[in-house]
């Protein structure tokens, strides 16, 4: 009798596609102060890979703002620096140029090198210069299109995104101001500016119209029942992603082993 033929290779991309829901099991940590979420929401990324390491290490690591706070590619120089593999997905368009998408890294180092006289901000100037050293160091630039199914790929690659967004607009909150007295940021809808965030979007559900969001802020709102994730809508989401422009951020990091494969 002639046996069976065998059965086919499963896909494993074709069953993460398949996914109606995905979860990561990324620890949430809280940010000691106001301007702390983007080493915090880095050191829950080391933990998730198993990489124990410390909050206070994390921020010695990094370069900052004046403000206190730090930048995406900040995170990601500091991530390759431990020898982790790191993408930034940049919808910066006063330092990037949509034309220059499919550039390879050296022309595309060559096209942020000529950006610089241009750029008044020094904010701008002080990041463009760190993505110099992002790409010396091997760091991937992606500038693909922001929509829920670019996140649910990455977590489906098993790697939680350090996302950079406009916490104004995703939690609808009033815009705050630096209050010297206090030495914190208070709520003025007046006076105040959009405050830019970091988070860890950790997971999706219904396909991915609805992403996992670890937020490292204690007073975020939290799920009914659940004091560690919130469920964001996905539209919602990527338009906080998109907004997070007006205070430098608008930007995904992906972090992942370097055994690991390039993605």
């Amino acid at each position: 009798m002639a046996s069976a033929p065998p059965l086919p290779a499963v896909d494993e991309r074709t069953v993460a596609a398949a996914r109606a829901a995905h979860e990561l099991p990324v620890q949430r940590f809280v940010q000691p102060d106001d301007v702390t979420c983007g080493p915090t929401c880095l050191r829950k990324v080391y933990s998730f890979y198993g990489l124990d390491v410390g909050l206070d290490e994390v921020i010695a690591s990094l370069e900052r703002n004046e403000d206190g706070g730090t930048l995406a590619v900040f995170l990601g120089i500091s991530a390759l620096k431990r020898g982790l593999r790191a993408r930034i997905y940049s919808y910066d368009l006063r330092i990037f140029d949509p034309t220059w998408a499919r550039l390879p890294h050296a022309q595309l180092a060559e096209k942020i090198h000529a950006r610089f006289p241009y750029l008044n901000d020094a904010k701008r100037l002080r990041a463009a210069q760190a993505y110099l050293h992002f790409l010396e160091l091997g760091g991937d630039l992606a500038f693909e299109e922001l929509t829920p199914a670019l996140l649910k790929s990455i977590i489906d690659r098993e790697h939680p995104i350090l996302a950079g967004l406009s916490a104004t607009y995703l939690y609808r909150y009033a815009r705050e101001r630096w209050d010297p007295m206090i030495n914190r940021l208070v709520d003025d809808d007046v006076r105040g500016e959009p405050t830019g965030h970091f988070v860890v979007i950790s997971g999706y559900e219904q396909w991915g119209r609805r992403l996992i969001v670890l937020d490292p802020f204690e007073q975020i709102p939290p799920e009914p029942g659940d004091e560690e994730k919130l469920v964001v809508d996905a539209d919602r989401l990527t338009n906080a992603i998109l907004l997070g422009d007006v205070t430098y951020d608008a930007v995904l990091l992906e972090v992942w082993p370097a055994e690991e494969p390039r993605a």
